[in-house]
């Protein structure tokens, strides 16, 4: 159901047996801003979060008009994550998707089992832009909405 669009969803109150079984956690809080240094600075120098220094996050190179080529900044308080990217508010368009993961930011989710999770959101008719591995390197992530549009990630770690 990738590339879909947003609509009213169906979801089941009980969570299946597949939900139970795989691992679902808070990884990062998506930011964007047309500043990111300036976003940085107020959350290390204000808030007083750690710097997450930029290569610890591989990124995949943008080639053309795919991927994403924009500043991304980190910090943390020790636990989450906090990532500043640019806003960009052509990416999904040129990415061939719906969602645009930074037009207006998300927060996103680490699973050990993306494939499951996939399962879930199609068996509750909700779209999704599989992005796989445009934004990072170590990451396939794919791009959801929640029922008032708010924009989620979930994403596992790859080889």
């Amino acid at each position: 159901m990738a590339n879909g669009l947003r609509g009213r969803y169906a979801v089941s109150r009980n969570p299946p047996d597949l939900v139970k079984a795989m691992k679902l956690e808070f990884h990062h809080i998506n930011y964007v801003s047309d500043d990111v240094d300036r976003m940085h600075d107020f959350y290390t120098n204000v808030l007083g979060l750690n710097d997450i220094p930029q290569d610890e996050f591989p990124r995949t190179e943008a080639k053309g008009d795919l991927g994403y080529s924009g500043r991304i900044r980190f910090a943390t308080e020790g636990v989450m994550q906090m990532h500043l990217a640019e806003r960009d508010f052509r990416v999904a368009f040129r990415n061939g998707q719906v969602i645009n993961p930074v037009s207006r930011g998300h927060i996103a989710f680490r699973t050990d089992d993306l494939a499951a999770f996939l399962k879930i959101l199609d068996e509750n008719g909700i779209p999704y832009s599989d992005y796989g591995t445009a934004f990072a390197k170590e990451w396939h992530q794919v791009f959801f909405q929640d029922p008032e549009g708010n924009i989620i990630e979930v994403h596992q770690q790859v080889d």
